[in-house]
């Protein structure tokens, strides 16, 4: 950042706040890796948003959904069941009962058919489409088409449209897979966390590396799609010879994608409940660091492109183009039981009760369980969160995003912080630019998470401002 020594009616403020912004300064001990900040934080896609009143939420929701969307849109679909509760998740919700499938599978589709001539539905393309859950892939193959094919039918895909099935390889036969592709998938995702067999029997994981290994080549073979996998970095009992191991397979397989997640600790997960019980023990928080830079190194050697600072591609079918997007505020429209959306600067929920979906769906009533108003200046937030996904932010726009929208100068209120970032050994400054170094990629989401927090606080201050001032 260049100094700027102008005095303007912004200086008081701005200087008020010179000693608030240390609140999101990094330590400068030498080893930003393991000891950057206290702890890893996440970005949270709330900020600033207000709850729009149960009274108010039909008219609003009639009303957003006659628009038609503008810019980039993706859908999202749940499938909130799951055959086992993995240790380390937080998002299970149900357990899998075979017989309950054809029955949410309808509903789903009814809810894509209901509003399938809506401006909002109809009008401009989806570019990815995303199969969440839960766990999609415990779906019958035949259920598991139906929803695919119910896509196709009533939401407008772009002509290359990412049509992305998540799953684990438990359940998801070469025969289901084939029949996923058949039907207009072009992207599998599969929760592999480890090809260590000790590891993962030790996450309750049933296949062998052997039998994994064998399944994903089975899957390459049929070149119908792109074919990723999440690695989990930080399990208990994992060194890093173990995950060189993991990623070198990876490598050896010629899977299309990789994405690499440190182990998230959620309070109330059997794995955490393990931890209490002595059964597990953990590994440091601050040696993650030390498995996502090996990573990095490791990718980087193979020629892998990174896409985003938790994900590497080797082929150039894998886009990952659903996360980019939603990460970078893509309208959303979300359909299933306690499926999340995005809609012309409101943010929704449906409800996530599978038998109150279910229910308000037969009834022809709005499965909206939760509906809020983005933050006035979210698409700014989500341009932020769009950049630094990828490793970096552009200065030169936003500098003249907050003096267009407030009358800041970004030197005055993003100087201090970007300069100490860069003194901690996150991030590099250039005229122009913020790159991130490999411990700054590590740290993305707090470091995110810290910008947002303080654009946020200085936008409305000095909105207030001027609005006393006037």
């Amino acid at each position: 950042m260049r100094p700027n020594n102008n005095s303007t009616a912004l200086g008081p403020v701005q200087n008020s706040n010179s000693k608030l912004v240390e609140r999101f300064f990094a330590h400068e001990d030498g080893t930003p890796l393991a000891n950057a900040f206290t702890g890893k934080r996440r970005v949270h896609p709330s900020l600033g948003m207000e709850p729009v009143p149960q009274e108010e939420r039909e008219q609003v929701w009639h009303a957003i959904t006659a628009r038609p969307r503008r810019g980039k849109s993706v859908a999202y679909l749940n499938v909130p069941f799951c055959e086992h509760h993995c240790l380390f998740c937080g998002f299970y919700q149900n357990a899998w009962r075979p017989q309950e499938g054809t029955r949410y599978v309808q509903a789903v589709i009814e809810h894509l058919k209901r509003d399938k001539d809506c401006s909002y539905q109809t009008e401009d393309p989806i570019h990815a489409v995303y199969f969440g859950g839960g766990t999609p892939t415990a779906l019958e193959a035949d259920d598991l088409v139906r929803l695919i094919e119910g896509v196709r039918a009533y939401l407008p895909l772009a002509p290359d449209c990412e049509i992305t099935v998540e799953g684990r390889v438990h359940g998801f036969t070469a025969d289901k897979t084939k029949a996923v592709f058949d039907a207009g998938a072009n992207r599998v995702s599969l929760g592999v966390q480890s090809f260590d067999t000790a590891l993962r029997r030790s996450l309750g994981r049933k296949k062998s590396r052997e039998e994994l290994i064998a399944f994903l080549e089975t899957l390459l073979a049929m070149d119908k799609g792109a074919i990723i996998v999440d690695l989990l970095y930080g399990l208990p009992g994992q060194t890093l010879s173990t995950w060189d191991n993991d990623l070198r397979t990876a490598f050896e397989i010629g899977l299309d994608g990789v994405d690499v997640y440190s182990l998230k600790l959620i309070t109330g997960t059997p794995l955490v409940r393990g931890i209490e019980n002595g059964k597990f023990v953990p590994i440091a928080a601050a040696e993650h660091g030390n498995f996502y830079a090996r990573a990095v190194e490791l990718l980087d050697g193979a020629r892998w492109k990174a896409i985003s600072t938790t994900h590497w591609r080797r082929t150039t079918r894998e886009r990952n183009l659903y996360n980019l997007l939603v990460k970078g505020g893509a309208q959303c429209l979300a359909f299933g039981a306690g499926a999340g959306g995005s809609l012309h600067g409101y943010s929704y929920m449906t409800s996530s009760k599978v038998e109150a979906f279910e229910g308000q769906i037969e009834r022809g009533e709005i499965p909206v369980a939760h509906l809020m108003r983005q933050a006035p200046h979210s698409d700014l937030y989500n341009g932020v969160k769009a950049e630094t996904e990828l490793g970096r932010l552009n200065l030169k726009w936003l500098s003249a995003e907050l003096n267009n929208r407030a009358g800041l100068d970004a030197d005055l209120v993003l100087g201090p912080l970007f300069e100490q970032w860069q003194r901690a050994g996150l991030v590099v400054l250039s005229d122009d630019w913020v790159d991130f170094t490999v411990a700054g990629c590590y740290w993305q989401a707090t470091i995110t998470q810290c910008l947002l927090e303080w654009l946020e606080q200085n936008i409305n201050q000095e909105l207030e401002v001027y609005e006393l001032i006037g």
